[in-house]
């Protein structure tokens, strides 16, 4: 490939101010693979946009952690060729810690820079139209599965389904989402899918009807002061057997422990700041357990592909909106209306 050769890239130039800027392609080195992006899904890097706020591996010029695409090149002997379709997971653990041996990556501590690896300067990011990633952090897209449905084994689906797996979600059991974004619409298609009965708790008119096209059995409106009552009378009054956050809010967080039931199970996923604990009223008298989770487990991803196999008619509901790459800036303001689902950029169109 020339040394010369340029891709796109989407960047910011401050709050509410992006544009699509070039770099040179990404190199390879060690067990990194280049993969050209296809699918893009669009996760919390609206919070830069609107207000500098960077997570995960976001900065100006390097915006998105969620992709699905082909691969172009491999070091030689790799088990990837030119041409597999791939997902590509999320962050850049070290894949030597006891967590990242283990499949639990996204909690490693001691992440690595695939730049100073790779010796480049691009390739880290989703919003371009090529990125690289270790071999470990690649899941083969099954014959027939599209780019899109693919990439929920990402953020739009994978990170709920390892919380569920985690809590044991089975058929039969009540689960209270909290937060209807592009991760807490997610968790409904994996609930239905398990069999569980949803509960789901947000804000957004757009997002609680779209959450009852996707399954859930009942959604409540945090703003009216009956929505606790809801709860208990749809679980009888015994309460949620789970919950799962995904709003990042302290006022949701606080509602889903409430509406937990003794011997209940609360995940949380959003990523916030404090929240005020009882311990005996919350935790030792209702022997509730708390758990911390982010990402897709590894072990967890043959089961993740097999759900996203298995509700493709409600996965198209989910993903509510495409864009070219081009056009980012409308796909931020879209999602800051909370007037969507996921969002998917392509970054050839």
């Amino acid at each position: 490939m020339a040394a010369e050769a340029r891709m796109k890239v989407a960047s910011l130039d401050g709050p509410g101010v992006s544009r699509i800027i070039e770099k040179r392609l990404p190199r390879i080195a060690e067990d990194y693979v280049l993969v050209k992006v296809v699918a893009a899904p669009m996760c919390n890097e609206h919070l830069a946009y609107e207000r500098w706020d960077f997570r995960d591996r976001n900065r100006w010029d390097s915006l998105g952690h969620e992709a699905a695409g082909e691969v172009v090149e491999a070091r030689p002997g790799s088990p990837f060729r030119p041409g597999d379709r791939v997902v590509v997971l999320s962050g850049y653990p070290c894949g030597r810690c006891a967590l990242c041996v283990s499949g639990r990556y996204a909690h490693c501590a001691d992440t690595e820079d695939p730049l100073a690896v790779c010796g480049g300067d691009s390739g880290e990011c989703g919003f371009a139209q090529y990125m690289i990633k270790r071999e470990r952090l690649l899941l083969r897209i099954p014959d027939g599965m599209t780019y899109e449905h693919a990439a929920m084994a990402c953020c739009g689906m994978g990170a709920t389904y390892t919380a569920m797996e985690n809590m044991e979600v089975a058929a039969g059991h009540t689960v209270l989402v909290t937060g209807l974004g592009q991760v807490g619409l997610g968790a409904v298609i994996n609930g239905r899918a398990r069999g569980a009965r949803v509960v789901c708790a947000g804000r957004s008119p757009y997002r609680r009807e779209l959450a009852r096209q996707l399954g859930a059995g009942l959604i409540v409106d945090l703003g009216t002061p009956d929505a606790s009552d809801a709860v208990r009378d749809f679980t009888g009054g015994k309460g949620v057997d789970h919950v799962i956050d995904c709003s990042a809010q302290a006022g949701h967080q606080r509602f889903g422990l409430d509406a937990a039931g003794r011997g209940g199970r609360v995940t949380f996923l959003g990523e916030s700041g404090e929240l005020s604990l009882h311990v005996d009223r919350d935790l030792i008298q209702k022997g509730v357990t708390l758990h911390g989770s982010l990402d897709l487990y590894l072990r967890h991803a043959p089961g993740m592909l097999d759900a996203i196999s298995r509700t493709g008619p409600l996965i198209d509901r989910f993903i509510t909106h495409t864009f070219p790459l081009d056009e980012i800036e409308q796909a931020w303001k879209l999602q800051l209306t909370r007037e969507c689902g996921k969002i998917i950029l392509h970054p050839w169109r």
